[in-house]
């Protein structure tokens, strides 16, 4: 059975000045809603911080976030100017049981890149985890897996993607703290992966075009 459910949100890091661009396209052209805007999660940092803005498609959710820039650089600022405007810095992935399958995860080499943060969304107990970077870097610049739970949807209503103040803060203090400390260490260490295993069998799913 698979840990994983769906894509609950994709993360976006959007260049100095260009979040409402952005915000545009995804809610004027795409069709999506803004349910959460804030323009500065660390408003009293004098170091940095980051605006975050929450578009919501039914299923799933967007979030454009834009790195502010005080007496340092801002963790999404580095990221945008390794990647590019709009560059995608993580997907959020909705879990069957994330207590599990962290369980899971860890046995097999994965590594979180700190605690699992819950917090209450108005549906509910949600639990996320930030990974490490897919690959070995500053932790500022890498993309990486994002795993949550979320209550089971029982109406239309329920399956709308919530964003609060506390995962900007939450996710952003992860990453300062990982680049502080100089972790670079990678999401995952493949030493277990058999060095005999083979790629199964593709098996199309039923009705598929």
């Amino acid at each position: 059975m698979s840990h994983l459910k769906r894509v609950d949100h994709i993360t976006y890091a959007c260049a100095a000045g260009t979040i409402e661009r952005w915000a545009w396209f995804h809610i004027e052209v795409e069709g999506g809603r803004l349910i959460n805007r804030i323009d500065d999660v660390r408003p009293d940092d004098p170091n940095d911080s980051m605006k975050i803005w929450c578009i919501d498609y039914g299923e799933f959710g967007v979030a454009l976030i834009e790195g502010i820039d005080r007496a340092r650089t801002s963790q999404v600022t580095a990221f945008v100017e390794r990647h590019g405007d709009h560059a995608v810095q993580h997907v959020a992935y909705d879990t069957n049981d994330l207590d599990r399958f962290l369980a899971h995860l860890t046995a097999m080499g994965g590594s979180p890149r700190g605690e699992v943060l819950v917090r209450n969304d108005g549906f509910g107990v949600l639990k996320q985890m930030f990974a490490r970077g897919y690959t070995e870097g500053s932790a500022a610049e890498t993309t990486f897996p994002e795993y949550v739970e979320r209550p089971n949807a029982t109406t239309a209503d329920d399956v709308s993607i919530t964003f609060a103040e506390e995962t900007g803060k939450g996710f952003y203090d992860q990453v300062a703290d990982a680049v502080e400390a100089g972790d670079d260490a990678p999401f995952f260490d493949f030493s277990q992966m058999p060095d005999d295993w083979e790629v199964p069998e593709a098996k199309p799913l039923e009705g598929a075009r």
